[in-house]
């Protein structure tokens, strides 16, 4: 008799992802996941002693996985802040469901823009958009939380409505937030 594939910890966890990505993130579940393994729902447990505890799990990767697709291709663009919010868009429209499950299920550790703004996970976004602005700490977050609350209005819009996402225009608008949020730290520099 062949020996039986063992299910590990990590694949548990990225058949939760792929079930939040594919289904939506209210679907991770111990049958969701182990039909994703082609499994038991017996590994899925052993390894996760409740849903909630496999579904932060599966949050945090789908964390990961967002902060990756912010940052490719960025190095090719000549403008990296334009890059990293059409990005963040372009995750509404690509990925629906990682997108709800990331910003509206409630599992962020996060409960204010403060928390967010200086948690761990931001620090890679931030220190690109810092070293493109040439701005300092203070006034790169700054510059962040303003195009942060656009970008994240546009792509909650596109997300949960299926509004179309006409690239041009998107790109048109997030260029005047950028320039109007450098200019306002700029103002406020003098």
């Amino acid at each position: 008799m062949p020996p039986t594939a063992k299910i590990t910890r990590e694949m548990v966890i990225n058949a939760a992802f792929e079930v939040a990505k594919t289904e939506g993130a209210e679907n991770i579940n111990a049958r969701n996941v182990a039909k994703e393994l082609d499994c038991s729902t017996q590994p899925v447990m052993y390894h996760f002693a409740t849903i909630e505890e496999l579904k932060q799990a599966a949050y945090e990767k789908t964390g990961e996985f967002h902060t990756e697709y912010l940052l490719k291709n960025i190095k090719k663009r000549k403008n990296v802040m334009l890059e990293i919010g059409l990005n963040y868009i372009r995750f509404a429209v690509e990925e629906p469901n990682l997108f709800r499950f990331l910003f509206q299920s409630g599992f962020a550790k996060e409960n204010s823009m403060l928390e967010m703004i200086n948690s761990e996970e931001l620090t890679p976004i931030l220190s690109v958009m810092q070293k493109a602005m040439k701005l300092n700490s203070e006034q790169t977050k700054d510059v962040f939380i303003t195009l942060a609350m656009f970008v994240h209005g546009y792509a909650s819009l596109i997300a949960n409505n299926s509004f179309r996402f006409d690239e041009e225009l998107a790109a048109a608008h997030l260029k005047q937030v950028y320039k109007g949020a450098i200019l306002a730290i700029q103002e406020e520099s003098k």
